[in-house]
C-alpha cells in the first residue's frame, strides 16, 4: 500500500526531578546535601531513511513518546537521561507543524534529520542550593516537561521528470518501456493507482529518474479522480512530459486533452504550469487525424513536441536523448531551482 500523507503526535520525554538527600554516615555528624540531578528527557527526531519508499510503516502508530529522564538519587547520583526516539521516514518527506502549517524540515537526503520535540531539562538536586547560611536546603527542582506537537508528514517523491496526462495516455507503458519499473498496465481507466518511479538510462553512464503519476481528469483540482492527491509528487520535478493519446482509439481530441491537463495543473498549483515541459504524442503506430492537429498546435505555441510508439519504440531514443540533455543542462545551472 502506498501512503504519502500521515499525521502523528510526538511527545518528548519529561526531565527527571532533582533529589533532596543528605549524607548519613557513621562518624559524620553533619553530612551535607548530596541530592543528584534529574536526567534530561529524550528528544523526538524525524530522520530520512534511504530504504523506505512510503509512510506505510507508520500506519499502526499515531503516538510517539520519547523516554523520560530518571529522577536524581542520593550520594550525588544523577538520573539517567532518556533515549532519543527516532522516527524513520522516506527520503523526500516534508515535515510540517499541524498547528500553524510551518515547514519544520524538507528531508531530501538520506540521513538528514530534524528534532521535532525537545526533551525536558532535568531538575537540579539540593546539592546545588547549599550556601553558608543555608547548609541543609530542602530544595530541589522538578524536571521540565518535554515538548510536544502534532506533525503532518507529506511524502513528495524525488524525480527529475514527471509523466502527466489523462488516463490511458500511455504513461505507465512508457515508463515500463524505458526503465526497469513495472507499473501496472491495462486497457481501462486508472490503471495506475499509485505513483511509480523508474531510472532511465539515456546515454552511457547518464540517467534520470521519471515518475508516473495517476491520470488526471476534468475536475481533478476539486478532488475528482485519483491524480489530484498525487500531484505533490511532481512538485519537485524539473521537467514535465505531457503524454497525449493520438490513436484512433483515443476517444478524444488531442488538443482538448492536452489543454484539459494543463488547466488542471494550473488550478491545482500555479507553480506546476510554470515548469518546463514537452508534449509527447503517444501510440503513433495507430495514429489518426489528431496526430497532425496536435503537431500543428504545438508548433504554433512554440512548445517542444515529440512523437513515440511504445510498441515499435519509434521516437523513444530521440525523446530520451532530448530529455536527458535538458535535465543535465538544468542540473549544471546554479540558477535552476526545482
Amino acid at each position: 500500500m502506498f501512503i504519502d500523507y500521515f499525521t502523528i503526535h510526538a511527545k518528548a520525554g519529561d526531565g527527571g526531578d532533582g533529589c533532596i538527600s543528605f549524607r548519613r554516615e557513621a562518624f559524620v555528624p553533619r553530612g551535607g546535601p548530596n541530592g543528584g540531578d534529574g536526567g534530561h528527557g529524550g528528544d523526538v527526531i524525524v530522520q530520512a531513511d534511504a530504504h523506505l519508499r512510503t509512510l506505510y510503516d507508520l500506519r499502526y502508530r499515531k503516538q510517539y513518546l520519547a523516554q523520560r529522564g530518571e529522577h536524581g538519587r542520593g550520594k550525588d547520583q544523577s538520573g539517567k537521561s532518556g533515549e532519543d526516539l527516532i522516527i524513520s521516514v522516506p527520503v523526500g518527506t516534508l515535515v510540517r507543524d499541524e498547528a500553524d502549517g510551518d515547514v519544520l524540515a524538507d528531508l531530501t537526503a538520506a540521513g538528514q534529520a530534524v528534532t521535532v520535540a525537545r526533551g525536558g531539562r532535568g531538575g537540579r538536586g539540593n546539592q546545588h542550593f547549599a550556601t553558608p547560611t543555608r547548609q541543609a536546603p530542602l530544595i530541589a527542582e522538578p524536571g521540565t516537561p518535554g515538548g510536544e506537537r502534532t506533525l503532518i508528514l507529506e511524502l513528495k517523491l524525488l524525480a527529475d521528470v514527471g509523466l502527466v496526462g489523462l488516463p490511458n495516455a500511455g504513461k505507465s507503458t512508457l515508463l515500463a518501456t524505458i526503465s526497469a519499473a513495472r507499473p501496472k498496465v491495462g486497457a481501462y481507466p486508472f490503471t495506475t493507482l499509485t505513483p511509480s518511479l523508474g531510472v532511465v538510462t539515456w546515454a552511457e553512464g547518464r540517467s534520470f529518474v521519471a515518475a508516473d503519476i495517476p491520470g488526471l481528469i476534468e475536475g481533478a483540482h476539486e478532488g475528482k479522480g485519483l491524480g489530484f492527491q498525487f500531484l505533490r509528487h511532481i512538485e519537485r520535478t524539473s521537467y514535465l512530459l505531457h503524454l497525449v493519446d493520438v490513436s484512433d482509439m483515443g476517444g478524444g481530441h488531442p488538443v482538448d486533452d492536452l489543454q484539459a491537463v494543463r488547466r488542471e495543473l494550473a488550478l491545482t498549483n500555479p507553480d506546476l504550469i510554470a515548469k518546463p515541459f514537452a508534449v509527447v504524442a503517444t501510440k503513433i503506430d495507430a495514429a489518426g487525424e489528431g496526430r497532425e492537429v496536435l503537431r500543428a498546435f504545438c508548433a504554433g505555441q512554440g512548445w517542444p513536441y515529440f512523437e513515440i510508439s511504445a510498441v515499435t519504440r519509434e521516437g523513444i531514443p530521440e525523446l530520451l536523448r532530448a530529455v536527458g540533455a535538458r535535465i543535465e543542462a538544468r542540473s549544471a545551472s546554479p540558477e535552476v531551482a526545482t
